[in-house]
């Protein structure tokens, strides 16, 4: 490796910092509740309380339901939900969709069991259980829906809600139109930091140097008399 690279940096609050990808949210301490909130009473009776969450780490999901007073002939719909429980789950949690796939490894499927691991980014399908037997080509739909507050895909906070990927902003709320900036702001304006470019010294010991010239040799290669 060589002493000098050409590397770019953010300089945020007068400190120079390498930007990583991983960036930790914080939890938020209110949920924004769907559209239907915008609903006038239109002969609907009040709204019942909020069920429990769906989750309790990662970005979940609960809804209320209301009752219809004139019959099938109210206008807007009978349920709302919020997100909930927007903390981030712990490594060891696993994933979501993970979870949801491995439930079924227990249950015979045409007569044999497989260990199911999660089938994700289906840009056809991304809120059905789509699973994967572990080591064949076997992929089988476990479910039409995966559990409310499952990602729709591996990459995006996007969340599926009964069936449904249903968009949600950087903030965590659903619907949401908050948006990252260029320095990893949720919501901001690209004020908190700037590009700069540079030269970098990597401070390598002999011992280093000597190890990255000359690397050991794999015993697999190493010949016997």
């Amino acid at each position: 490796m060589p002493d000098n690279d050409d590397l770019q940096f953010l300089v945020t609050n007068d400190l120079v910092e390498i930007v990583t990808s991983c960036m930790t949210l914080s939890p938020l301490q209110a949920s924004r509740m769907t559209r239907s909130d915008e609903d006038g009473n239109g002969g609907w009776d009040a709204w019942g309380g909020w069920s429990e969450c769906s989750r309790t780490c990662g970005g979940g999901a609960s809804y209320s339901l209301r009752r219809c007073l004139n019959g099938e002939s109210c206008d807007g719909r009978n349920i709302r939900y919020q997100t909930c429980s927007n903390t981030d789950c712990p490594a060891e949690s696993g994933d979501f969709r993970a979870q949801q796939c491995s439930a079924h490894n227990d249950l015979k499927y045409q007569g044999h069991t497989y260990e199911w691991v999660p089938v994700t980014d289906d840009p056809h399908a991304p809120c059905a259980l789509r699973c994967q037997a572990r080591g064949t080509a076997l992929v089988v739909e476990l479910a039409p829906k995966v559990l409310d507050g499952t990602r729709c895909t591996a990459s995006s906070l996007d969340m599926c809600l009964s069936g449904v990927c249903q968009e949600v902003g950087c903030d965590r709320q659903l619907w949401s139109d908050a948006k990252e900036d260029g320095c990893g702001v949720c919501g901001g304006d690209g004020s908190t930091c700037r590009l700069v470019s540079g030269q970098a010294s990597l401070h390598i010991t002999a011992d280093e140097r000597r190890c990255m010239r000359d690397p050991p040799v794999p015993s697999s290669l190493l010949a016997t008399v």
